[in-house]
């Protein structure tokens, strides 16, 4: 039995619709349109990752000495990471406004162009395909930033509106479940790039000269084959409907006669505590996931060693066995809670993160495989549930908003910064920082998931509005 309270005067909520998709839109449609979306624009975001480890610092920074060039692209790689509340906020207005999907296609074709251009840049003093043979200079690194600041503008966008699109249509008691396929799109993705990087690194030699053919023209192919990838990533997601609670929340809202108000403007002012709670729970897992990809496949290049192939052959297997990871803990978190996952992959979190480089100075790449799978199993633990989680968390009227700030946030404060500290850590000789400081950002995680409420019970039909008590998120049996 649920109850919902209303305002005096206010007329009694109409029996909710039912999550399912309709006939034209089936829930494998659903989960393809999601999960190949996100797939694409992770595997965008991943291969700029990659080329920030292995190519960057070599083309666009040449007059830096080693250290410094991999602290200048991985600076270009956090300044994603400050796009993405933008995107969300941009991109949530509108989604929660004229709907899930078309804002989801939009977030598509920005992502696909940004990359695209980066496979086409000059470097610093290289040119690309024939063209501009003695670089464009300053211009160089400038463009490249602003390219990876529509990248995170557009991933900022994509993540809520990909796992709403889930999480609507998910039937009752599956929302785990439904929402995991956007998740596993990050694992596709990942398994992606590295797989196109190791091809053609194979291809054009493993060199890490300026003139060798992988720096000149053997990175750039996987930023171009991009195109085809979003040209079919497009024509799925048109295929699809809108979400029933959107459409849902629509009529209820054409009916409304109180003023209209900003999407943006009320997440912040009825559910800011969600959102920096929600943050703050995920900045773990963003902790781990952006250290043990990006930066570690430079550390292990540079500081370690490791051939490239096998870094990035590693890296696939790590892709697997990461999106086994999301889909068993998503299922199960339908079962037990979201909270009482996430909590037991934070928890890891704190006592691993202090392992991490004692067991990677060994120099064994037995070593580095076993910090690889185990990070990124840990982390596989907290993202899938992590899909249904926030969405359950929001009201349906700014929920694409309220999810979207909450999830940027914590890749602000984990995907961001510590990438950025720890290069300057490893460049003093100080591994032992590192750890510590990913063990305490899981430890105010923790601190974080104690004070969450559980989701897994909410109800997030457009109808499940507080409207009394607007810090309330959905309507809770």
């Amino acid at each position: 039995m649920t109850t919902t309270n209303i305002e005096p005067g206010g007329s009694a909520p109409q029996p909710p619709i039912p999550s399912a998709a309709s006939p034209k839109t089936s829930l494998k449609k659903v989960a393809a349109a999601s999960s190949i979306g996100t797939t694409i624009e992770w595997y965008d975001f991943f291969i700029y990752g990659t080329a920030a480890a292995l190519v960057f610092p070599t083309l666009f920074f040449p007059g830096q000495d080693a250290s410094a060039a991999t602290l200048s692209s991985f600076a270009t790689f956090a300044v994603a990471f400050f796009a993405r509340p933008v995107g969300a906020a941009i991109f949530g207005h509108f989604g929660d406004r004229i709907g899930r999907k078309r804002t989801l296609v939009w977030t598509l074709m920005i992502m696909g162009i940004a990359t695209v251009f980066i496979g086409l840049l000059p470097g610093y003093g290289t040119g690309a395909f024939g063209m501009f043979e003695g670089g464009i200079g300053i211009w160089a690194p400038t463009l490249l930033v602003v390219c990876r600041f529509f990248q995170g503008f557009a991933v900022g966008g994509e993540w809520a509106g990909a796992t709403l699109l889930t999480a609507e249509y998910a039937p009752e008691g599956k929302r785990g479940m439904m929402a995991m396929w956007p998740q596993l799109g990050v694992a596709f993705a990942f398994f992606l790039s590295s797989g196109t990087f190791l091809a053609f690194s194979l291809v054009a030699g493993d060199s890490s000269a300026a003139d060798s053919s992988f720096m000149q023209y053997g990175w750039r192919i996987p930023f171009l084959l991009s195109a085809v990838l979003v040209l079919i990533g497009l024509w799925i997601r048109i295929s699809v409907e809108e979400t029933p609670v959107f459409k849902q929340d629509r009529e209820r809202a054409a009916k409304d006669t109180a003023p209209t108000t900003l999407p943006f403007a009320d997440a912040i002012r009825y559910q800011w505590k969600e959102i920096l709670i929600a943050g703050g729970a995920l900045t773990s897992l963003f902790s781990l996931f952006y250290m043990g990809t990006s930066f570690l496949t430079n550390y292990a290049t540079k500081n370690l060693e490791h051939t490239r192939p096998f870094v990035l052959g590693m890296g696939m297997i790590a892709a697997l066995v990461f999106g086994a990871a999301i889909a068993l803990s998503a299922m199960y978190s339908d079962r037990i809670g979201r909270k009482k996952v996430i909590g037991t992959s934070v928890g890891l979190a704190v006592v691993w993160a202090l392992f991490v480089f004692p067991i990677l100075d060994t120099g064994s790449p037995i070593a580095f495989a076993v910090v690889l799978l185990v990070t990124l199993i840990i982390f596989g633990i907290a993202y899938g549930p992590a899909g249904a989680l926030l969405p359950e968390l929001f009201q349906a009227r700014y929920r694409y908003t309220g999810a979207g700030l909450g999830y940027n946030l914590a890749g602000i404060l984990g995907g961001a910064l510590p990438p950025l500290a720890a290069a300057a850590m490893v460049a003093n000789g100080n591994t032992l920082g590192v750890g510590i400081m990913l063990s305490l950002l899981s430890a105010m995680s923790m601190m974080c998931v104690l004070i969450m409420t559980e989701s897994s019970k909410n109800v997030i039909h457009a109808d499940a509005e507080v409207v009394v008590d607007r810090t309330l998120a959905t309507e809770v049996p």
